[in-house]
């Protein structure tokens, strides 16, 4: 496996003659709809024998409504799939998912479900109140506890992935213990037990994201610690990749001080943004597939370009309106630098946030490079 990038006149059937493939491979590694419609400098997985030097285990967030030619395409690749999400309410009890199919195709192909609980709302977003109230009574914890565990055992899980996210400083300590307690009720179990951070460059790092989470303590008694080194915030921000990775080093550099290598999952993003120019204050970037990347490149005449200190995709564009564009995302280049870090700091594996649009050259770029652990045969 390698990865090349189209130059100006490229047609796809020069490229596949020239690597000794077939268009059809080509075309089908690289999730392309129109083949005749190479924008240039957009990066082509061309599929190969690989070496791959070790097995990580990756994991996916997925919702549980996932198209079913995402969830397919992707099973084979996964260790696990982190269905998203369980909403603790604020009495300790949980909201149930519709998740039975779901958790049925993992275990048929191979890739065991996790069930992932977060303090969301139920109308949507993170909630310092939910967590506060589950953190500060014991009572509440504890019954919180016992609905996690009887869900997980009534609906056939695997294990659990914690996602609290926006707990108050002022929680920290008993945030950390709920983990500790949450931990021991899971083991008892038999269940694996993985939590998910906000990525923090320091220890003293100021931010709700940051302040309650004691990364030593959580990387000592999780199995797993994702570590989230792509931020949704971005959208609202003036544009940038989605994932730099002079800003994911960063992350890592702290991370592997508090926590062993060997239990970080690296986050990936699965997406892109569009910003509209000039941004305006607060207004969010619209969202985009990456599979919609190439003809939506080619229909806007626009050359993707790829910037060498963020190690990301982008193109630039003028809608109908004379309105200008800017896009970032991730592709095949930029998800191989990723994947390389996996190898320069021992990471364990990486977890795909998320798997619910497939993008088949991720998985190309994913197996040409490591072996996938699987958690049962």
């Amino acid at each position: 496996m390698y990865i090349y990038t189209v130059k100006p006149g490229d047609t796809l059937l020069d490229i596949a003659q020239k690597n000794g493939v077939t268009i059809s491979t080509l075309a089908a590694a690289n999730q392309l709809n129109d083949p005749y419609k190479l924008p240039t400098g957009l990066a082509l997985v061309i599929p190969g024998q690989s070496i791959r030097e070790r097995r990580v285990a990756v994991y996916g967030y997925a919702f549980p409504e996932i198209p079913d030619a995402a969830l397919m395409g992707a099973l084979r690749y996964l260790t696990c799939v982190s269905v998203f999400s369980a909403r603790t309410r604020i009495d300790g009890s949980i909201a149930e998912l519709n998740d039975a199919e779901l958790v049925r195709k993992c275990y048929v192909n191979g890739a065991a479900p996790v069930l992932t609980l977060t303090n969301q709302r139920e109308s949507g977003g993170f909630s310092v109140d939910i967590a506060h109230a589950v953190i500060n009574d014991e009572g509440i914890k504890k019954r919180l506890i016992q609905n996690v565990t009887e869900y997980l055992d009534r609906r056939n899980y695997f294990g659990l992935n914690m996602d609290f996210e926006y707990v108050a400083e002022e929680d920290r300590t008993l945030y950390t213990q709920f983990i500790v307690d949450l931990a021991a009720a899971l083991r008892r179990g038999g269940y694996s037990f993985s939590v998910t951070l906000a990525p923090k460059v320091g220890r003293e790092q100021p931010g709700l994201l940051y302040t309650a989470y004691d990364h030593a303590a959580v990387g000592n008694i999780a199995d797993k610690v994702i570590i989230m080194t792509h931020e949704r915030e971005y959208a609202r921000e003036e544009p940038m990749a989605v994932a730099p990775i002079d800003r994911v080093r960063q992350v890592l550099d702290y991370a592997v001080m508090e926590i062993p290598a060997e239990k970080i999952l690296l986050g990936i993003a699965n997406y892109g943004y569009n910003w509209t120019l000039p941004c305006k204050k607060g207004a969010a970037a619209r969202l985009l597939s990456l599979s919609e990347i190439p003809q939506t490149a080619y229909g806007q005449y626009a050359d993707i370009r790829f910037d060498d200190t963020a190690q990301s995709p982008f193109f630039r564009y003028y809608d109908s309106a004379g309105t200008e564009h800017i896009a970032w995302f991730e592709d095949p280049r930029s998800i191989e630098a990723k994947l390389k870090l996996v190898s320069e700091y021992g990471l364990g594996g990486v977890s795909y946030w998320s798997i619910n649009t497939l993008y088949r050259p991720n998985w190309e770029v994913l197996s040409g490079m490591f072996g996938i652990e699987k958690a049962f045969r």
